[in-house]
């Protein structure tokens, strides 16, 4: 069975072009074109990402992205008009992974979806190791993409487990924002620092207080290091 997409725009030509596209590399597109569709669509068929715009009708798409949040962590992709920082960061910050600004190629689309697909897909074949760092408290396994704090599995997406990763298997090590996007997002990224901020600071709401043994901290100037005493 082939990958499930779902597409949310109310522009019946965009939804077109990505369908064509998307179904070209072998996926299997999911269309709707109100929020509230979308959100019904994405219950029925457990798509493997969301490619999602902000201005619906019935429902925004600021909205939609907050009700998958509810019950899911699959990697949603807002698409964005041009110039709306606002929108862009309040779309990170309900739990989008990335972003695209329209007009957009609908090839850096595709090329999107493999990328984040790759990366939360990994075959356990080629990489046989378990990835997972552990601390007190603390367990980051990206070979389930599971997060565990103080005991409990919290829902996170799958961006923001793969940023905590990567910093707590470096420990100590101080990582500018550049280094992360490039680290974390790869070099087919086309956004930001600001969407690295965005994350470090959801990621703070879910591990403040939980233990003094470590912590998220920002060195000013520079970026962030997962700070340890060991």
């Amino acid at each position: 069975m082939s990958t499930k997409i779902l597409v949310v725009d109310d522009d019946m030509n965009i939804c077109e072009l990505l369908r064509i596209y998307l179904e070209k590399e072998g996926y299997t597109p999911v269309l709707a074109h109100d929020g509230r569709a979308a959100v019904e669509a994405f219950a029925k068929h457990s798509p493997a990402l969301v490619l999602l715009d902000i201005m619906l009708p019935e429902m925004s798409g600021h909205d939609v992205c907050r009700e998958i949040r509810k019950s899911s962590a699959v990697p949603i992709i807002m698409l964005t008009a041009k110039g709306e920082v606002f929108d862009k960061v309040l779309g990170l910050e309900l739990g989008a992974d990335d972003y695209v600004t329209k007009p957009f190629d609908a090839k850096e689309i595709v090329a999107r979806v493999k990328a984040v697909l790759r990366r939360t897909g990994e075959s356990s074949a080629a990489e046989p190791a378990i990835k997972e760092v552990r601390f007190e408290k603390l367990s980051v396994n990206l070979t389930n993409y599971e997060l565990r704090i103080d005991g409990k599995k919290v829902d996170a997406p799958p961006k923001e487990m793969e940023l905590l990763y990567y910093l707590a298997a470096n420990p100590n090590r101080v990582f500018t924002r550049t280094q992360l996007l490039d680290e974390v997002w790869g070099f087919d990224y086309y956004g930001d620092s600001r969407t690295i901020d965005v994350h470090v600071k959801r990621l703070r709401e879910k591990l403040e207080g939980v233990s003094d043994q470590w912590s998220l901290q920002t060195v000013w100037s520079v970026g962030y290091k997962f700070a340890t005493e060991q």
